[in-house]
C-alpha cells in the first residue's frame, strides 16, 4: 500500500491541495483547501481527537481500521484481517478459501494470537520531557539512553491507567515528539470476510494495478469486560461500546466528490538526504526484490504437496508478494525519474543558503557536515551484516528475544531495555503461541539452507566469528553437510513444541545456560557479542539521531524561507488525508486512461474459476442475475467495485476509512497504483492515485452473495429481498 504525511503546523498554510497527511487538530488550519475540495461539514467540528469521526478510526498495529456499530463492529481490508482468517483455517475448514460469517455473537472466533484494536484517547506533545537539559548535553549512545529513559517514564506514567497502551513518538527527525495514549483492546474476534476470490481477486497479478475489482474488506469485533474494561479474552466478555462509530452514506460516491481517509500510515521518507536515497535504490532494495523472490520459491517448493503447510505461510507469503511487487515498482520508477539528481540539486541549495551567511551557519552548518558522513558509516554496517541478518534461523531469534527479556527481568523494570519491560511480555507469549500456525520445521530448514549457504559463500574475513562458533560452523562445509547440520538442529531442539516454547518465558538466565537446545545454546553464547554489536549500533545511532534532528531543523528553515510547505514523514501515528475521486487522464499503457470506477462486469470478464481469478460460483450468479439494488450505480448499469482518488496513502493506511464530505462511510482505502508507489519518497500529485472498495459493492456482496442480512442490519442497512 501507500502513505501519508502531516503537516508542520507553522508552514501548514502553504500546503498543496491533495497533499500531506494532517493532525486532526490541524484541519482548522486548511479549512479553507478543504471547503474548496467539496468539504461541507465544519472542519472545526471534525478535528478533536477524542469526537467524530478521529474518535471512530482505530489502528490494528499495521494497519487501520474503524468502529461502523455502537457494538464494537469493526471494518478493515481483507488483506489486514488475512493472518486471523489463515489462522482459523485447517484443510477441513479453509476459510481463506470459503469465506467466514458469524451468524451470532456466538458464532464469532478469536483473531490470530497478539491481535489488538487501539483506539486512541489523548496526544499531547512532550518535546521538552523528552529532550529536557540532560539530553542537550549528551551524544552517541549517551544521549541515545538518555531519551529512552524520559521515554519510558513517560510511558510508565501513562499506562498507570489500566488497559491503555502509550507511546512516544517523533516527528520532524525528532525535533519533536508527542505522547500518545490508546486503550488496547486485546479480546479480538473474526465476524466475517469474504471467500479469497472476493477479498483477494486478482491476488498478486492485480496488486498495485489498475482496473481493479477486490472486495479487500472483512469485519472484526472488539470485546472488553463486561465492566467495559480491556481484558484478555473470555467468554464472559462482552462487544466493546466505542463513544463514536461511522454510518453507511446515504447516497453513493460521483466522480469528482471529495472523500476523505482516516488512518495510520506507516512510513514516508520524502526528507531523506540524496545519500539515503542512493543506497536504497542502487542497494537496499535490488537486495530486498533479490531475496524476497528467493524466500517466495522456497516456500512455494515446500508447500506445494502440503495444504496445512500451505496455510500456515499464506500470509507470510501475502506479505512477501505484497512487497516484492512494491520494492520492484519502486526500483522501476525509481529508473525512469530523475529523483537522485532532484534529491542532490536541493541539498546543493540547502548547503548554498546554511553557508550563505555568519548566522545561518553557526546555526545549522555542524549538522549538515556531520549528518552524510554518520550516514555513510550506517550504510557500511548494513552491507556488512546482510548475509548474517538472512542467515539467522527464526528458532535462534525466538530463542535471542527471549534469552534476552529474562536477563533484562533480572532489573527494576524502569531500567530494562525497551521492548523487554513487563509490559512486553505479552507480545511475546502472542508471538510464541502463534507459532503453532506460522511455522514449520520442513519450511524453516529450507529456508535455513539456502540463507546458511549464501553466508557461508562469504570469505571467513567477512563472516561473524561468535556466530560461526555458536552455529558449529565452519570453512569448507559442503551443502551436504551443512544440510546436516541444520537437520541436527531441528531434530534436537523442543522449540517446535508450543509448551517448550511458552516456559521459556518462565525461565531465569541461569536455566538458559543449563538448557541443551541448539537455538538456545547458541542465543547464550552470543549474548556477550550480541551486547557488544548492540552498544556500537546505539552510539553511531545517538550521533545521528542528534544529527538528523539538526539538518531537518535547517532544512524547514530554508524551505519556509521559499514559502514552502514543510511536512515531516509519516509515522504510524493518526492522520487525515483529503482530496477527490477521480480517475486519469492517462495509463500506464499506450496513455489509456483510467476510469473512476471498475464494475461487476470486470469481475465477470476478469474470471478464470481458478488462480487468482477464481470468482466464487454464487457472486458470479448473483452478477449474472442483474438484480443490483439499491448498490447500483445507475450511469454504469452495473454496481461499482473500486474507484480511484487524489488521497495520499501508504502502508499503514491499509483499512483506512474513507468519509464522504458529510463524514459519512464511502469505502476502504487499500491500495496504490504501481507508478505511484514511488510517492513513499517522491510525491507527484498527477500520478498519484488511492484504490478504495466502494461500499456499494461490500454491501452488494454481503446481501445477495454471502447473505451477511445480520451484519447488514446491524450496520443500519435496508435489505432489498
Amino acid at each position: 500500500m501507500k502513505k501519508l504525511l502531516i503537516a508542520l503546523s507553522v508552514v501548514s498554510c502553504f500546503a498543496a491541495a491533495d497533499e500531506g497527511m494532517w493532525m486532526p487538530k490541524q484541519l482548522p488550519e486548511i479549512a479553507d483547501k478543504l471547503k474548496a475540495a467539496g468539504l461541507t461539514i465544519d472542519p472545526n467540528d471534525i478535528s478533536k481527537l477524542t469526537e467524530f469521526p478521529a474518535a471512530a478510526i482505530v489502528s490494528l498495529g499495521g494497519c487501520s481500521a474503524s468502529f461502523v456499530s455502537p457494538d464494537g463492529l469493526v471494518a478493515t481490508n481483507h488483506h489486514c484481517a488475512y493472518n486471523s482468517i489463515a489462522h482459523n483455517s485447517t484443510p477441513d475448514n479453509d476459510l481463506l478459501a470459503n469465506g467466514f460469517l458469524a451468524k451470532d455473537l456466538s458464532a464469532e472466533v478469536p483473531a490470530a494470537p497478539g491481535s489488538r484494536i487501539f483506539v486512541t484517547k489523548a496526544v499531547d506533545e512532550v518535546t521538552n520531557k523528552v529532550i529536557d537539559a540532560k539530553v542537550t548535553e549528551l551524544t552517541g549512545k549517551a544521549r541515545l539512553d538518555a531519551i529512552e529513559d524520559n521515554q519510558k517514564a513517560l510511558v510508565a506514567e501513562c499506562e498507570e491507567d489500566e488497559g491503555h497502551r502509550c507511546t512516544v513518538a517523533a516527528y520532524y527527525g525528532s525535533l519533536e515528539y508527542y505522547l500518545i495514549k490508546q486503550l488496547e483492546i486485546k479480546d479480538v474476534r473474526l465476524v466475517h470476510a469474504p471467500a479469497s476470490g472476493v477479498g483477494k481477486f486478482g491476488g498478486d497479478t492485480d496488486n498495485w494495478m489498475w482496473p481493479r475489482h477486490t472486495g479487500d474488506y472483512s469485519f472484526l469485533r472488539a470485546y472488553v469486560s463486561p465492566e467495559g474494561e480491556s481484558a484478555d479474552y473470555s467468554e464472559d466478555n462482552v462487544p466493546y461500546k466505542p463513544d463514536y462509530h461511522l454510518t453507511i452514506a446515504s447516497e453513493g460516491l460521483e466522480e469528482g466528490d471529495f472523500v476523505m481517509a482516516l488512518g495510520y500510515p506507516g512510513r514516508t521518507n520524502r526528507h531523506r538526504l540524496p545519500s539515503e536515497v542512493k543506497e536504497t535504490f542502487e542497494w537496499s532494495y535490488p537486495k530486498t526484490v533479490e531475496q524476497f523472490q528467493d524466500s517466495l520459491d522456497i516456500i512455494a517448493r515446500e508447500t506445494a504437496d502440503d495444504k496445512d503447510a500451505e496455510l500456515k505461510y499464506a500470509s507470510r507469503v501475502a506479505g512477501l508478494n505484497n512487497y516484492l511487487k512494491n520494492r520492484q515498482g519502486m526500483l522501476d520508477s525509481f529508473a525512469n525519474s530523475d529523483l537522485l539528481e532532484r534529491k542532490q540539486q536541493e541539498h546543493k541549495e540547502l548547503t548554498e543558503w546554511v553557508n550563505s551567511d555568519r548566522t545561518k551557519k553557526a546555526l545549522y552548518a555542524d549538522g549538515l557536515n556531520t549528518i552524510d558522513t554518520l550516514l555513510q558509516q550506517r550504510h557500511k554496517k548494513s552491507r556488512a551484516d546482510y548475509q548474517l541478518n538472512n542467515a539467522t534461523p527464526r528458532l535462534l531469534s525466538v530463542a535471542r528475544a527471549v534469552h534476552r527479556l529474562a536477563q533484562e527481568g533480572t532489573k527494576p523494570d524502569a531500567e530494562r531495555k525497551a521492548g523487554y519491560q513487563e509490559r512486553d511480555v505479552p507480545r511475546f507469549e502472542s508471538y510464541l503461541a502463534g507459532m503453532d500456525r506460522n511455522f514449520d520445521a520442513k519450511v524453516e530448514k529450507a529456508l535455513d539452507l539456502h540463507n546458511l549457504s549464501s553466508y557461508m559463500a562469504q570469505p571467513k574475513s567477512e563472516r561473524d566469528a561468535a556466530f560461526d562458533k555458536a552455529m558449529g560452523l565452519r570453512d569448507g562445509m559442503s551443502k551436504d553437510e551443512l544440510s546436516a547440520l541444520i537437520d541436527g538442529w531441528y531434530e534436537s531442539t523442543s522449540l517446535l513444541d508450543r509448551d517448550n516454547r511458552m516456559a521459556l518465558l518462565e525461565f531465569d538466565p541461569e536455566q538458559f545456560e543449563q538448557s541443551e537446545d541448539p537455538f538456545v545454546k547458541a542465543a547464550v553464547a552470543l549474548y556477550p557479542s550480541d551486547l557488544e554489536d548492540e552498544k556500537k549500533s546505539e552510539e553511531l545511532s545517538g550521533k545521528i539521531q542528534q544529527a538528523y534532528a539538526d539538518y531537518m531543523r535547517a532544512k524547514i528553515a530554508f524551505m519556509q524561507s521559499k514559502g514552502e510547505a514543510v511536512y515531516p514523514d509519516a509515522n504510524s501515528t493518526l492522520r487525515i488525508t483529503y482530496g477527490n475521486v477521480a480517475g486519469r487522464d492517462h495509463g500506464t499503457e499506450d496513455g489509456n486512461a483510467w476510469a473512476p470506477f471498475t464494475t461487476l462486469r470486470g469481475v465477470t470478464e476478469k474470471a478464470t474459476g481458478e488462480g487468482e481469478f477464481n470468482a466464487p460460483e454464487e457472486q458470479l450468479k448473483a452478477i449474472e442475475a442483474g438484480d443490483f439494488g439499491p448498490y447500483e450505480k445507475v450511469d454504469l448499469n452495473s454496481v461499482p467495485v473500486n474507484y480511484l482518488a487524489t488521497l495520499d496513502i501508504t502502508g499503514g493506511n491499509s483499512g483506512s476509512a474513507v468519509l464522504n464530505h458529510k463524514g459519512e462511510f464511502v469505502g476502504l482505502a487499500f491500495d496504490g497504483t504501481l507508478d505511484s508507489i514511488i510517492s513513499d519518497w517522491d510525491f507527484n500529485l498527477e500520478n498519484t492515485r488511492s484504490i478504495q472498495v466502494d461500499t456499494r459493492y461490500m454491501l452488494w456482496q454481503m446481501e445477495y452473495v454471502d447473505h451477511a442480512d445480520n451484519l447488514l442490519k446491524e450496520l443500519g442497512v435496508s435489505t432489498s429481498q
